[in-house]
């Protein structure tokens, strides 16, 4: 990787740390737009920073997962240190890695803060310096234990993330109170990164609509309203002419007194196509089913395809292990990340990568009902007609947040 020129803002993550203008300052934190140029530039920093200043220090790199961290900041972070002349020794099974330059050595110790549970990961350690990677996606509880573990005199913390809605405990703790808690903060624009050509701008402008594209592309913490999927679209992504597929997938939304929805899917080419549907709704109907009367369904919905997997509710705990002990198809837990699963449906929507038939009604209605519960302060949707809405989004996450069928721009967001 070469670095060839720095926008301003670069340059003050860079530097910001040995400037005496700045030098009142505990923290920075440096929010905008996707691939910015924020990220590269401030671990750069913070390994400068910590080299600099301390001989034997520890310090903590932090993202949501730790390999997540990996693939978007230690791995080209290692890349650039080798060719500036630093000496980098990783070692993999223990999540740090040491840096030695002009004989001084510290070590980068690596964590994940993905849930609730990850604050007692890393606690009790001593501290010189904090990295935090994506700091919105991560608990409170866990960034506030980091935080505190940096009691080593001139300890600093780094912070950078993508926006989310006003309603964040990180924007209106951190960045609201930026001055009162000595953070210097940086807005980063898509401007702000030399690197990105016209282009590639106007791509991003294209994938993203509404609240998403107020975030990722102007970089702005704005609260999401309305319907959740604006971009779907009948003329685009509805069809109906048969359709000979390589894979086949079902997602399944489970439910008792809920309604249930599962969903066929076929790929052809690089598309998915939603090619039949089983919805039923004991309300609706006036009697609820058991785990073995869906399963019949299943099966009838499955017919003569050959099942890759289901990807079913991971709270359905009693209908995962009716399909186990059938011993027919596979059955993995769905990812039930709620705001990031919606990301992908629309990455997905709006590259039109996933097509539904004319015959599923269903999710043709919530597509028009599903929106966003704006008195709930914060990126919840209403939590009705959302069932088909699930389902679809359980798939779009088990399939393509692995890009081994496409190329999902909100997926590698920076």
């Amino acid at each position: 990787m070469e670095i060839k020129s720095l926008s301003e803002k670069q340059k003050i993550a860079l530097r910001w740390w040995n400037r005496n203008e700045y030098s009142g300052y505990d923290a920075i934190i440096c929010d905008g737009a996707v691939r910015s140029g924020k990220t590269l530039s401030m671990s750069i920093a913070f390994v400068s920073w910590a080299m600099t200043c301390f001989d034997g220090g520890y310090f903590a790199m932090c993202g949501k997962t730790i390999t997540s961290l990996k693939r978007n900041v230690i791995n080209p972070l290692l890349s650039m240190l080798g060719q500036l002349g630093f000496m980098c020794i990783e070692k993999v099974s223990k999540n740090y890695f040491e840096i030695t330059l002009c004989n001084r050595v510290n070590r980068f110790y690596i964590f994940g803060g993905k849930d609730e549970g990850s604050a007692s990961l890393i606690q009790g350690i001593t501290l010189s310096g904090v990295f935090l990677d994506e700091v919105a996606l991560m608990p409170r509880s866990f960034v506030e234990q980091a935080i505190a573990r940096c009691s080593v005199p001139n300890s600093k913390m780094w912070f950078n993330c993508n926006p989310e809605h006003p309603y964040h405990w990180f924007y209106r703790e951190w960045i609201k109170k930026a001055e009162e808690k000595k953070a210097l903060y940086v807005h980063f624009t898509m401007d702000d990164n030399p690197s990105l050509t016209d282009e590639v701008k106007e791509r991003y402008s294209r994938l993203y609509s509404g609240a998403f594209y107020d975030r990722f592309v102007l970089g702005k913490w704005t609260a999401v309203s309305g319907a959740v999927y604006p971009m779907f679209d009948s003329s685009k992504h509805i069809f109906d002419d048969e359709v000979i597929c390589d894979r086949y997938v079902i997602s399944c939304d489970y439910g008792t007194v809920n309604p249930s929805s599962f969903g066929l899917w076929g790929r052809c080419n690089d598309k998915w196509y939603r090619l039949k549907e089983y919805y039923y709704s004991s309300k609706k109907e006036g009697i609820s089913r058991t785990d073995e009367e869906h399963y019949t369904a299943l099966e009838e919905l499955a017919g003569d395809y050959p099942i890759e997997k289901v990807i079913v509710d991971p709270s359905a705990a009693s209908f995962i292990e009716c399909i186990h002990r059938h011993g027919k198809f596979r059955a993995v837990r769905a990812d039930n990340d709620v705001v990031t699963g919606i990301r992908r449906v629309c990455d997905a929507l709006k590259q039109e990568k996933i097509l539904f038939h004319k015959s599923c009604n269903d999710i043709q209605r919530e597509f028009s009902l599903y929106c966003w519960n704006e008195k709930a302060g914060g990126d919840i949707p209403v939590k009705e007609n959302d069932h088909a809405m699930d389902d679809m989004r359980y798939f779009v996450s088990e399939v393509f947040n692995g890009c081994d069928d496409c190329f999902f721009v909100g997926s590698l967001a920076r």
